[in-house]
């Protein structure tokens, strides 16, 4: 069986980033002290120096912006399919109507 895996806030990821850039804890000690792995730490270490804060955001899962811009795409979509059986189906009552003129005339 594989391992859960756990989220930690972005709180709690500052301030592990905080005792080790301010204090200058090592980061096993502080992985020890936060009950997570030192490995853990030096990658929110890494990501805080590379990206700020911001990636320290928890990434997994859809994202948000792409699940609402294909909702859009799909609404644009069905939209147009809509507007095309409209079209074809005034189209058919015409051609019917058309036939019906002729044949009683």
């Amino acid at each position: 069986m594989g391992k859960i895996r756990r989220t930690f806030s972005i709180d709690f990821k500052m301030k592990a980033i905080e005792l080790y850039l301010h204090r200058g804890i090592g980061s096993k000690l502080i992985g020890k002290e936060l009950g997570v792995t030192y490995s853990v730490i030096d990658r929110w270490i890494k990501k805080y120096k590379n990206e700020g804060i911001l990636g320290l955001q928890e990434k997994r899962g859809r994202s948000k912006q792409t699940n609402e811009i294909s909702q859009d795409a799909r609404i644009q979509r069905l939209e147009a399919e809509n507007a095309y059986l409209k079209k074809l189906l005034a189209t058919k009552r015409a051609a019917v109507v058309c036939q019906l003129k002729n044949s009683i005339f």
